[in-house]
């Protein structure tokens, strides 16, 4: 029976992923048909991958507003090259935008396969629905709309997607060293991808350290130690064994010699950063790191709007609302110290002013712009959607979450730009370890992803508009 339901489930997974290829690659031609030539970030990223695929990898042909590092043309090179030798085809052909932007579809794949390979790891398999909800998670994150977008466009997002869940996958198969060489492979898609080896690294520790807690727990119990009272004492008997933990010279040995490619990453990490004088390479006049705090706030409610099935619910607004109740002098200071970030580190960036082809654009001018109090009047939303998502991991262990909220406070707080992209690979973490919603749950998130793909790509593919002071056409976009 159990081999029987294994290959059922496979027969599901591959409908699935020719199902989604298929519609993937009819939208590709429709894309292809209708931007003929670069667009947005691509009129940077394009033509530096064809000067790579020429064999021009000069220094001096290094495109300057470029600001990441060049993984996504070397491997595009690495992949379409061998075409030209296997097929004859020429090099107009072979480096020409449909074959490159060609490469993300592809990645596509990759990442749907992992996004399985992933659920299967981290999921646990004692119900008889598992097959149907893993599949049906795997799916709707495949097609998330910001993620599923930009498979289309010649970006970064999908090689740096793939990368970093093969990176994860690893770690939680226990292959660090692999694990670690991935996370360098994302590292050269973006910069920030650091952060998510680091996590990989976390994910080993906050095991290590759930393993030591529980015995501690069960030796107080043992002896019978009276508890610690009073409104921060779970706070403060984490804080204890975590000094004493660190005090060990044996559990900092055993620590690092279970993550030391990670820590050797991070090191390489920190010389890139010496050598260069920054993160940022190329323009960095736009790219410059602040203490933003609210896009801790943005994500929050990034992450409620597209996983609202599973995070609002008048049964989860009940609770809510009865927490904030008993425990209301601890929201109120909460709510102050929100209020505070949110008036004194509030950032608009001059990208986000300017640039109306982006959905930020319009979200910042009519719920920011338009009324100055609005900042203020979300932040008891951001309190909720912070507390919805927290509620939702609390099957992980408490170190696991620390790792976590630090690694999407770090890879989010720095950006001064808001921007929904930042956003994918941290909502993708985060949707891999809530527990397996319902299936009914499920077709709803899928149906509503599916909803707003179509009406981004009919919106991007039909709905063009002009600059006054340019003749190009523009559209509409994540």
């Amino acid at each position: 029976m159990g081999a029987g339901m294994a290959q059922l489930e496979g027969y599901y997974f591959s409908a699935a992923l020719s199902c989604t290829f298929l519609v993937s690659c009819l939208l590709f031609s429709a894309f292809s048909r209708a931007l003929r030539e670069p667009y947005m970030d691509e009129i940077f990223h394009l033509p530096q991958a064809q000067r790579y695929c020429e064999g021009h990898f000069s220094l001096s042909q290094w495109d300057p507003m470029i600001t990441t590092l060049p993984g996504l043309y070397l491997l595009s090179v690495g992949v379409v090259k061998p075409a030209s030798w296997i097929f004859g085809w020429s090099e107009h052909v072979v480096c020409s935008i449909g074959m490159l932007r060609f490469v993300n579809l592809l990645f596509s794949v990759g990442n749907f396969y992992l996004l399985y390979l992933l659920f299967r790891k981290v999921q646990p398999r004692h119900k008889a629905a598992s097959s149907i909800q893993r599949i049906l998670s795997t799916l709707t994150l495949a097609v998330f709309p910001t993620l599923y977008f930009f498979n289309f466009l010649y970006y970064t997002e999908a090689g740096s997607m793939f990368f970093t869940l093969f990176a994860y996958l690893m770690c939680l198969y226990g292959n660090h060293k692999t694990s670690a060489l991935l996370g360098f492979c994302g590292f050269m898609f973006r910069q920030t991808n650091i952060i998510w080896a680091v996590f990989c690294a976390g994910n080993i520790i906050a095991q290590k350290l759930t393993e030591a807690w529980k015995t501690e727990l069960q030796k107080k119990k043992e002896e019978r130690l009276p508890p610690i009272k009073g409104p921060f004492s779970e706070f403060r008997k984490i804080l204890q064994f975590l000094l004493a933990y660190s005090m060990s010279f044996k559990n900092l040995s055993v620590l690092f010699l279970l993550t030391w490619p990670y820590i050797l990453l991070v090191f390489l990490f920190c010389v890139f950063v010496v050598v260069n004088g920054g993160i940022v390479i190329g323009d960095r006049s736009s790219h410059e790191a602040c203490l933003h705090f609210p896009q801790l706030f943005y994500f929050f409610s990034f992450t409620l709007f597209f996983s609202f099935p599973h995070l609002l619910s008048p049964g989860k607004i009940r609770a809510f609302l009865s927490l904030v109740w008993k425990r209301r002098i601890q929201f109120f200071m909460i709510t102050l110290v929100s209020l505070f970030l949110v008036w004194k580190f509030t950032y608009a960036h001059k990208y986000l002013l300017a640039d109306n082809r982006h959905y930020t654009f319009y979200v910042w001018k009519r719920v920011f712009q338009r009324y100055e109090i609005m900042k203020y009047l979300l932040v008891p939303v951001y309190i909720f959607a912070g507390w919805s998502i927290a509620d939702s991991l609390k099957s992980k262990s408490i170190f696991w979450n620390l790792m976590f909220f630090i690694c999407l406070f770090t890879v989010t707080v720095p950006q001064k730009l808001l921007e929904f992209r930042y956003f994918i690979l941290p909502y993708v973490i985060y949707r891999l370890n809530i527990p397996l919603p319902p299936i009914s749950r499920l077709v709803c998130e899928l149906g509503c992803y599916a909803v707003v793909n179509f009406l981004t790509f009919y919106v991007f593919l039909n709905k063009t508009f002009q600059w006054p002071d340019s003749q190009d056409i523009q559209r509409f976009m994540w």
